[in-house]
């Protein structure tokens, strides 16, 4: 009977071939709509990348040697099933870091400890500097705490990202000779949103597997050559049996008794492109790196990922929306609205303040690591509303215009959470959050915040420093633009983000009228300038000391043109490793020829904080280094806030009269929001609006609930004709 559907389906497509897919799959190099300008690998100069680019472009036959943990039910894989409960709460109050992510920081900082002294000693090799004694000797007080962030923005930032993470890779060799490797083994978390998520996301639970194993083709993740909505080219008998697939496997779930949205589709067809087995990760769920071996032995960063969640009923996402990260223990939020964890292992259960409303029946492989990872790039929500800028075949467009019209109110943009963990929470603010039987949770980037910074500023993680990677496309050009690092900035001053103090940036004409993306530069160099937001702040528990460091790598050209469209859906061998490669030389300084004294200056800003928790003198080499790259425009040249903020503890700094960092609500349809005049600091954060000149956003940041995503239409329109 399957057989036969598939027969059916696939007659039906052939049939339509030319309306139903949209994109030319075949491409060998990005059109306009893909991106602004393009190129091929420089051919100037014999460099180290040219060394190893004959592995590059590998079939990717060979099956990963990577490790995957199952779930242990065999008859539904995808589907969530019963099982009895563990003994006490499934959800705490957001006090401080759970008791098992402390213990996993002890052992993890007990190898980046040793791991520093290497960096700082072999690859900074910092004059009149002894890392052993810095580190081992002020070990009891403050261990040195690395996070790197990596960005949304599709494929583009995986790709991006990837070759930003392997020259931190010491496991990769040329990263050791060209570029900053041991950075990666020295740090103690990462986290993703979105596009970054798929990068931190389809590493770990690959069991950390190397982006160099996928560069080379022993690993066979990340075959980007065919779209997501047309994996199999122009094999549509092999299409169909896909979409029948991703269809099994969400009526699975939906027959189990469980809500399904579009997300578990796009999490459930992503998955094929990041997990090696024939399944495409089915039965692969979030809590289940716990027990892979390089999670076991600490060898990888305590990893996170960033979403959204939505009040219910809410029409927009601004500065005061709830974060919410998913590490492998738990999923929660820090903001005021929620303040609590859950247990990630057993979402899906039904509870009250935590407590199961059966102590006998609780769920588990409701954490599909396909889905965690949609749910975090739920994304394209206004992309419907620029059908016109894209070059889409026009029965399509006619087609999902009249969905559209029908669906702009309905829930198409979510990922659906139910029952809701946090269901009778007494510890969150926000009484519709917890009073309603499901937590709504949105693409991660939809606040503006892409950069994934907030679960590295919360104090109670002690980060010292964070490498921030910005592969947003905010122009039109599809660069970034440093409204990510902005809107985190801002956050500060909102109520969801008081006491999560940020280092000042600049305004978004500043940071291009500098062009501070060319290089790394470095924000927060001084605690002592930051006095100022410790006051704002008003937490006698915080210090200047304890706010982070940034150094921010922004996207941009090296070797390659690396600003594709987050919406370009299939990259040929020749971009996909243009891509990684660009992202290597961004973050090494062009294999460290633009600047011979980087890696001395990552570890002047590694032990900056410590140095001044000691009272101790920075050396001249290091003053150097920041003269070169830190931003010292402080609190008179920070980025203006708004007004109704009430900033009046800090003088000096510039405020607003937008309303950039209070709920508003939006009031435009989706038809009249078409006409919404674009500001230069809108980001694109997985949306539409800064993928395409003409595109737009709402009042800084609105966004309207409900818009539905091309992919997961089109996705539907298939899964209607199987179902047929």
């Amino acid at each position: 009977m399957k057989a036969l559907h598939i027969l059916c389906a696939s007659a039906a497509v052939l049939a339509q071939a030319q309306a139903i897919w949209p994109f030319d799959s075949g491409s060998s190099s990005s059109t306009n709509s893909d991106s602004t300008e393009t190129s091929q690998p420089s051919d100037d100069g014999e460099s180290w990348f040219q060394s190893v680019v004959g592995n590059f472009g590998g079939d990717g036959s060979e099956s990963s040697s990577t490790e995957g943990a199952a779930s242990t039910d065999d008859s539904n894989p995808y589907a969530p099933f019963n099982t009895t409960c563990p003994s006490g709460s499934l959800t705490r109050d957001a006090n401080d870091i759970s008791d098992l992510e402390k213990n996993y920081i002890q052992k993890r900082q007990e190898i980046t400890n040793k791991n520093l002294i290497d960096f700082l000693q072999k690859k900074s090799n910092l004059t009149d500097f002894d890392a052993e004694s810095f580190i081992n000797d002020n070990a009891k007080d403050h261990n040195i705490t690395i996070g790197l962030a990596f960005s949304g923005g599709g494929y583009r930032a995986m790709l991006c990202g990837a070759g930003q993470l392997l020259a931190t890779d010491d496991r990769f060799e040329d990263a050791n000779e060209h570029g900053v490797g041991g950075l990666l083994q020295s740090a103690t978390y990462i986290t993703g949103l979105s596009g970054g998520n798929w990068l931190v996301g389809s590493l770990v639970m690959n069991n950390w597997l190397s982006v160099a194993e996928i560069v080379n083709g022993s690993s066979s993740i990340w075959q980007l050559e065919d779209s997501i909505l047309n994996p199999s080219g122009i094999r549509i008998d092999k299409t169909i049996a896909y979409y029948y697939g991703l269809r099994e496997a969400v009526l699975a779930k939906e027959e189990a008794g469980f809500d399904t949205t579009i997300t578990d589709i796009w999490g459930r067809a992503l998955s094929y492109q990041f997990f090696p087995d024939e399944s495409g990760g089915e039965n692969i769920t979030w809590s289940s790196v716990r027990n892979m071996s390089h999670f076991e032995d600490h060898t990888m960063p305590y990893f996170m990922v960033v979403s959204n969640a939505r009040k219910p009923g809410d029409l927009i996402i601004n500065e005061n929306s709830t974060v919410i990260e998913v590490s492998p223990y738990e999923l929660g939020s820090w903001d005021p609205s929620l303040n609590a964890f859950a247990d990630v292992e057993y979402l899906g259960s039904s509870v009250h303040s935590g407590n199961p409303n059966d102590t006998n029946i609780c769920v588990r492989n409701f954490d599909n690591a396909g889905f965690i990872m949609g749910t975090s790039s739920s994304l394209f929500n206004q992309v419907l509303l620029q059908l016109g800028n894209y070059d889409i075949n026009s029965v399509i467009k006619s087609i999902l215009t009249g969905l559209l019209s029908r669906l702009s109110y309905a829930e198409w943009d979510i990922a659906s959470y139910e029952p809701n963990p946090f269901f009778g929470q007494e510890s969150g603010e926000s009484v519709a959050m917890i009073k309603n039987e499901t937590l709504y949770l949105v693409d991660g980037g939809e606040d503006l915040q892409n950069v994934p910074f907030y679960p590295l500023i919360q104090n109670t993680r002690d980060v010292d420093v964070i490498f921030a990677f910005d592969n947003s496309a905010d122009t039109d050009e599809s660069w970034p633009n440093a409204t990510s690092i902005i809107s985190t900035y801002k956050r500060q001053f909102a109520q969801q983000g008081k006491g999560t103090p940020f280092p000042f940036v600049p305004d978004v004409e500043t940071f291009l009228d500098e062009d501070l993306s060319s290089k790394p530069v470095f924000f927060g160099c001084n605690a002592s300038d930051l006095d100022a937001l410790i006051t704002w702040h008003n937490n006698s528990d915080v210090n200047a000391t304890d706010v982070p460091l940034v150094v921010y790598v922004s996207n941009h050209h090296e070797s390659y043109y690396s600003n594709f469209s987050t919406f370009k859906l299939s990259y040929e061998n020749a971009e996909k490793y243009g891509a990684i490669r660009n992202g290597f030389e961004v973050m090494s300084r062009n294999n460290l020829t633009d600047d011979d004294k980087w890696l001395t200056c990552v570890g002047c800003a590694i032990i900056r904080r410590q140095q001044e928790r000691f009272g101790q003198e920075q050396s001249d080499e290091c003053k150097q280094c920041f003269k070169e790259y830190c931003w010292n425009g402080g609190v008179k040249e920070a980025a203006a806030v708004s007004s109704a903020s009430g900033l009046s503890e800090i003088t000096g700094l510039r405020t607003s009269s937008a309303h950039s960092t209070s709920s508003s609500t939006a009031t435009s349809s989706p038809a009249s929001s078409e006409t919404t005049s674009k500001t230069s600091s809108s980001s694109d954060n997985e949306s539409t609006s800064s993928e395409n000149s003409s595109s737009s956003k709402q009042n800084d940041g609105v966004i309207n609930k409900g818009q539905p995503s091309f992919f997961f239409l089109l996705g539907n329109l298939l899964l209607a004709i199987l179902a047929n």
